[in-house]
């Protein structure tokens, strides 16, 4: 991510948003919200709209909105802890949250948006959800993690730009109100970077090819961009390093535990779902709740176990770089672990309870799939193990 600009002043007149309480009773309210409709937006797969509106009445979805835009400004440890609470609730939810979040702490970073453009967005989060999201992966390059230039060409014209292209697992799908499109210029030498592209522009047709293991309410779908034209002030070059583009998902800075942490949330609701289950479910032929024999006890141990090692990890990072800004260059090694904890607690539950845990009529069976896709999340684990044990193998102790 671009170096912070704080000193940045912001030219127009920006209202106040809300400043999200996070309190523990708050966040424990969310997830209740949140995952009141869970369910039934898994088996639709429609927008999610129930939870985003209780996460938008909370000001959890500008929680990163700039001090100088009007907005709270949350650390990354605060986020966090929305993050999780929302992840616990309904994953989906906090998955198009935390992109949305993410994209506001770049132009927090960067300020690199119009500021009519950007104050006008900042009005229009007063009314209700407006989100945003970097939609950056295409079907024939995958993610852009891995290195390469988008297919996706924006052409300069006298009205501005042209945008031609397509793009896939764009999260959000139609409820976006605006696409931060990653496109490389037709110019010579080409220059590649992020457009700014409103979400109702003429020439944009989203296809409904999302039908995925979790995640499902999501909407992570492919669209594509046809002429469609957007201002010349609406593009943010990217700076190459070495001829490459470095994807911002995979720097080294907190942002890359915000997706994490709602799977920290997901891992949170299954123990709970578990721990339920276990207290209710009594065996004709042992007279009373299997929560009570030491099997399941201990299975509940290595749930919250694992949990414990998730949550600690997540933030106690997150509070120790605060005083340590050299441990950003760990957080991909910190992702993999988050990671591998949260799966571990959701799948101990899952094989403790066998045949209940996989129908979908418990919950369980959603949290399973839902955990399963920490993995697709930058760094992935290999890249991260790569560029971990490079640095360890470079560095000279």
């Amino acid at each position: 991510m671009p170096e912070v600009r704080t000193d940045r002043p912001a030219l127009t007149e920006y209202p106040r948003l809300t400043v999200p309480d996070t309190s523990a009773v708050a966040l424990a309210a969310l997830t209740t919200k949140v995952a009141a409709t869970a369910a039934e937006y898994d088996r639709s797969g429609e927008v999610p709209t129930a939870g985003l509106l209780a996460a938008h009445r909370g000001g959890y979805l500008t929680a990163t909105v700039a001090a100088r835009y009007g907005g709270p400004e949350s650390d990354p440890l605060e986020v966090a802890r929305i993050l999780a609470a929302l992840g616990a609730g309904d994953a989906s939810v906090a998955l198009i949250a935390a992109n949305n979040l993410q994209a506001h702490q770049l132009q927090t970073a960067t300020g690199a948006w119009p500021d009519d453009v950007y104050a006008e967005l900042v009005r229009r989060s007063l009314d209700g959800p407006v989100l945003l999201n970097a939609i950056r992966a295409e079907p024939e390059l995958g993610a852009p993690a891995r290195g390469g230039l988008p297919a996706t060409v924006a052409r300069r014209t006298p009205a501005g730009w042209v945008i031609n292209g397509r793009k896939t697992f764009a999260t959000g799908g139609p409820a976006l109100a605006y696409h931060i499109v990653w496109a490389v210029t037709d110019e010579t030498p080409p220059r590649v970077g992020h457009f700014l592209v409103p979400a109702d522009a003429d020439g944009i047709t989203w296809h409904d090819t999302w039908d995925h293991l979790g995640l499902r309410a999501s909407n992570t779908h492919d669209v594509s961009y046809a002429d469609v034209v957007v201002p010349a002030s609406h593009f943010q070059e990217i700076p190459l390093v070495d001829g490459v583009y470095r994807d911002p998902a995979t720097t080294a800075n907190p942002a890359v535990l915000g997706h994490a942490a709602l799977y920290v949330g997901v891992a949170r609701a299954a123990r709970d779902a578990f721990a339920e289950f276990a207290r209710t479910r009594v065996p004709t032929a042992l007279g009373r709740p299997i929560a009570e024999t030491e099997r399941i006890q201990v299975v509940a141990g290595e749930i919250e176990t694992q949990l414990v090692a998730a949550e600690s990890l997540l933030f106690g990072t997150l509070l120790r770089l605060a005083a340590e800004p050299e441990l950003a260059q760990r957080l991909p090694a910190v992702k993999v672990l988050i990671a591998r904890s949260a799966i571990a607690a959701v799948q101990a539950a899952v094989a403790a309870l066998g045949n209940a845990a996989l129908t979908r009529h418990h919950p369980l069976e959603r949290h399973l799939r839902d955990v399963l896709c920490v993995r697709v999340h930058p760094p992935q684990e290999d890249s991260a193990l790569l560029a971990t044990g490079r640095a360890v193998l470079s560095a000279a102790h």
